[in-house]
């Protein structure tokens, strides 16, 4: 069995809590439990998790609290798990830091399916520092030659091998979600993207051409799209790089021959 590195699961639910041990258990990981948030961040900080299992609806502070406590000193990836489906708390979840939103019951083979997506993608933080690999996890490929070429756009230019965004020389924090998607769009070139193939982007190659992708999947890729046009500060009458395709999906706006005047 693979060693994955660290699991720790927060979940007050005693049989949840014993379901996702055995999970991430069977998967290959060394599994650590807390049943509140504040012993839980505590074990994620003292073990020092690869992966964080968390449920919003704890006893004594709320999932999202302990989300914001653990990013301020790990980059672990995060699924939050809860019995509620409100975008709202799909937003709150994802604007905190966690890396995936799972609402109960969810099926043990997804969950698993969705920790060994997240672990495939690069962890780095997009201000191009890299963080430590997770044990067990496969080794990047090699880098092609064409791998190596910065993509521009408007002013924009995100280099994939360093996954660094700037605008016009400042660089721009984003997600690892966030950079996904932003990268998919510019190698478009202007073709459009279905909010599915972004969904597929973000879960990574689990999610193939036959996989069932859900509406909270697609409304996951909504609250990213909406949070790198935030960070963009894209003018939502004429945007410079993300357009939205009415019932489709998003594309890549048209370029600019201004597009060093945009700020």
């Amino acid at each position: 069995m693979d060693d994955l590195g660290v699991a720790v699961v927060i979940e007050d639910d005693a049989d949840v809590r014993n379901l996702l041990e055995g999970v991430l258990s069977q998967a290959g990981f060394e599994v650590h439990t807390a049943v509140d948030g504040r012993a839980g961040v505590e074990v994620v900080r003292d073990k020092q998790a690869n992966v964080v299992t968390l449920d919003i609806g704890l006893p004594d502070i709320d999932g999202f609290e302990v989300l914001r406590r653990i990013r301020n000193f790990s980059n672990a990836y995060v699924v939050m798990l809860t019995g509620r489906s409100e975008e709202p708390d799909l937003l709150s979840a994802l604007n905190a830091g966690a890396d995936d939103y799972i609402a109960k019951p969810f099926r043990p083979r997804e969950l698993r399916a969705r920790v060994a997506a997240m672990m495939r993608r690069p962890r780095h933080e997009v201000n191009g520092q890299e963080a430590s690999p997770v044990r067990g996890a496969a080794p990047a490929a090699a880098a092609r030659p064409e791998d190596s070429a910065v993509l521009h756009h408007n002013g924009l230019a995100l280099n994939h091998r360093t996954r660094t965004v700037d605008i016009k020389g400042e660089p721009l924090a984003l997600t690892r979600s966030e950079f996904d998607l932003l990268h998919v769009l510019l190698r478009g070139g202007g073709a459009v993207c279905t909010r599915a193939d972004l969904v597929r982007a973000v879960r990574g190659e689990y999610y193939d051409e036959d996989t069932y992708i859900s509406e909270a999947d697609e409304r996951a890729v909504e609250v990213h799209i909406g949070n790198l046009r935030r960070k963009l500060k894209e003018d939502p009458v004429s945007p410079c790089w993300l357009q939205t395709v009415r019932g489709v999906g998003y594309r890549l706006a048209p370029s600019r021959p201004d597009a060093g005047q945009v700020p």
